[in-house]
């Protein structure tokens, strides 16, 4: 019996989990007489994934392109004679499209905190309101309940896998064989 392994391997960069005994130890992998460099962070749908799912660097980056963002909108700021309606629709399509990607996947992190501090950024920017403000105040004042929605959208997640695990459960137990004596 010949068993034959395929492998279909990205020349450019090689991704492997390993043991927590072998975690900083890099791989060397040749392919075509081209040694692969070993990828210590890899990206799976745009989101950057670590060793622990911490999710610390995708977070990082993606709060530093959300400042970024945040900038931009400022300059275009009411002062400037931008209505705020039209403020409103622009942080929508630059911040909360990008800070609210994966959102289930990475909310448990421990460093979600730095993408809540620029949403809660671009509220302010949005409602005209100094730092001050309290932040549970911010959704009704720049009138972005979007920032809710995260929290709405992996909770409604969660029921329905925890509604699915019930049901299964429930169900394999009703039509579960009778044990033989």
């Amino acid at each position: 019996m010949n068993l034959k392994q395929t492998y279909l391997i990205s020349p450019p960069l090689v991704d492997l989990q390993q043991p927590n005994k072998l975690a900083n130890s890099e791989l060397s992998v040749q392919f075509e007489n081209t040694t692969l460099k070993h990828n210590k962070n890899p990206k799976y749908l745009g989101v950057t994934l670590d060793r622990t799912l911490s999710f610390k660097e995708h977070l990082s980056k993606t709060a530093d392109e959300l400042k970024t963002r945040n900038i931009i909108l400022n300059l275009c700021g009411t002062s400037w004679g931008a209505s705020n309606s039209t403020l409103r629709s622009s942080a929508l399509g630059l911040v909360y499209s990008d800070a609210e990607y994966c959102a289930p996947v990475w909310l448990n992190s421990p460093h979600f905190h730095k993408i809540d501090a620029q949403t809660n950024n671009t509220m302010r920017m949005i409602a005209g309101v100094i730092k001050s403000t309290p932040t549970q105040w911010l959704p009704v004042l720049s009138l972005c309940t979007e920032s809710l929605t995260r929290y709405w959208t992996t909770e409604n997640c969660r029921s329905i896998q925890t509604s699915r695990m019930l049901t299964t459960t429930a169900s394999d137990l009703e039509n579960h064989p009778p044990r033989p004596h």
